[in-house]
């Protein structure tokens, strides 16, 4: 197991985002989604900054983070990015960058079960719509 402490914010965001990514991908497949360009547009209902910026939003509400998970938020969103997100603003974009360092860390600190568990719980939010309760610019 590599220590998460030993990457900054950032670089866990880079890692989540790949790893959410995968775990999206690997739903929208599992559903009978073949399509490229039908995939791609529901891809963004769960990869989007605002829905990232939502699920955050959820988890807060309820209380589907550990502390340390809280604080590997905290290190992503805080972090100082050279860039962001088109059609967003810099404050949900640092919140997007927040959940994607906390997918990073799953998998760093190789929690496998806890990153299958949040991630499971993350996608049945949007498919829901739980995350359409939000409105993020």
């Amino acid at each position: 197991m590599r220590d998460y402490q030993q990457f900054n914010g950032l670089t866990l965001a880079y890692l989540g985002d790949a790893v959410w990514e995968l775990f999206v991908r690997d739903h929208l497949l599992a559903n009978g989604l073949t399509k490229v360009n039908l995939l791609q547009k529901r891809a963004t209902h769960f990869v989007s900054a605002k829905a990232q910026a939502a699920l955050i939003e959820l988890m807060r509400q309820d209380h589907f983070w550990t502390e340390t998970e809280a604080d590997v938020f905290r290190r992503g969103r805080n972090a100082k990015a050279k860039t962001h997100a088109k059609n967003t603003s810099v404050q949900t974009y640092n919140i997007s960058t927040g959940f994607e360092a906390i997918f990073g860390y799953l998998q760093v600190s190789e929690q496998h079960q806890r990153l299958q568990e949040l991630a499971a719980w993350c996608i049945q939010q949007v498919e829901m719509g739980r995350t359409n309760e939000f409105h993020f610019q």
